[in-house]
């Protein structure tokens, strides 16, 4: 796939007559891998939330939308680690990641972005603005998907220093 995506972009880049160095085909080439499993995850993040709004509707609570976005949080964050692990921030040769350690970063950059962030935002959108709270966390991955972009890039699979 990475392949692929790097040949796509080495063609549209002879089409519009583009040098980029091998660097910036690297970061275009990530960023693009990110997307795509940042599209997965917000489906299945979408998925749980709505899931969970169903779920307790027969319970008439003011706050279903932050338990919705709780599990979803929680297990959207598994599948987007593991995919980010496997195909977006790869190790370099000699490089070495502790799991765990990174796993942590992965709850504590998403639990900025996807807990505090979003909840903020959900409340925003839907008790100042009343945006339905089926389309606040829509509006919310325009702010938290750059943001967790750059936290995933420069510190939850930062390479650790040597073991």
């Amino acid at each position: 796939m990475k392949k692929l995506i790097k040949n796509v972009i080495i063609r549209i880049a002879e089409i519009f007559k583009l040098n980029i160095s091998d660097s910036v085909l690297d970061g275009i080439t990530q960023f693009i891998m990110f997307a795509i499993v940042g599209v997965t995850n917000t489906l299945l993040s979408y998925i749980l939330n709505i899931i969970v709004l169903l779920l307790l509707r027969p319970c008439a609570l003011s706050w279903d939308y932050v338990a919705g976005n709780v599990v979803a949080f929680l297990l959207s964050v598994l599948w987007s680690f593991y995919w980010n692990n496997r195909v977006v921030f790869t190790r370099k040769e000699g490089q070495h990641r502790t799991l765990w350690k990174a796993l942590l970063k992965a709850y504590a950059a998403y639990g900025i972005t996807g807990i505090v962030l979003s909840n903020i935002l959900s409340w925003l959108w839907i008790s100042v603005f009343h945006i339905s709270k089926y389309v606040a966390p829509l509006i919310n991955l325009v702010i938290s998907v750059p943001l967790n972009f750059i936290i995933n890039k420069l510190w939850t699979f930062k390479a650790d220093k040597k073991p």
